[in-house]
């Protein structure tokens, strides 16, 4: 799958179905054990909900795919993408690594606790970043237990 949260067994697309579907398969192609990026990429555009890693080159220091084994070799210029989008007001990241990327980057003293955010200037606008719980399922809560505080980001919206 050439798209973002590729991996079968990651529950990010599951999260989105349950959060605007309550069906945690409406994005999943079971048959074929992908995504139906035909029908998620559109609704995707259609909520203004955009995508983007904060680095683009990583080198993984194990076989795994847990934060602590990641080493960001480059990082996504994260000011220069805001400026692009002007009319972005939320910034998400679901991961450890991603969000002190994000913080050191964007100068965010004080990390948001997983379910929660913090409030950021950024040029002339005032920006939240959520700090999501991750959607690897080796993080320990259930995927209806990850939809609930999704639920919560995409309602304050």
């Amino acid at each position: 799958m050439d798209f973002f949260y590729p991996n079968f067994t990651n529950d990010m697309w599951r999260i989105v179905g349950l959060c605007f579907f309550n069906d945690k398969n409406y994005f999943v192609d079971l048959g074929h054990k992908t995504f139906r990026l035909e029908s998620l990429i559109p609704f995707l555009k259609e909520k203004g909900i955009g995508l983007f890693d904060t680095a683009k080159v990583v080198q993984r220091l194990k076989n795994t795919a847990a934060d602590k084994d990641l080493e960001v070799i480059e990082p996504t210029d994260l000011q220069a993408l805001l400026r692009q989008i002007p009319e972005c007001t939320t910034v998400v990241t679901t991961g450890e690594k991603a969000t002190d990327v994000f913080c050191q980057q964007l100068h965010i003293d004080s990390r948001p606790a997983v379910g929660s955010y913090v409030e950021f200037p950024f040029e002339e606008r005032q920006l939240r970043l959520y700090r999501m719980p991750s959607t690897s399922r080796a993080y320990p809560l259930s995927v209806e237990r990850k939809a609930e505080a999704y639920r919560m980001l995409f309602e304050e919206k």
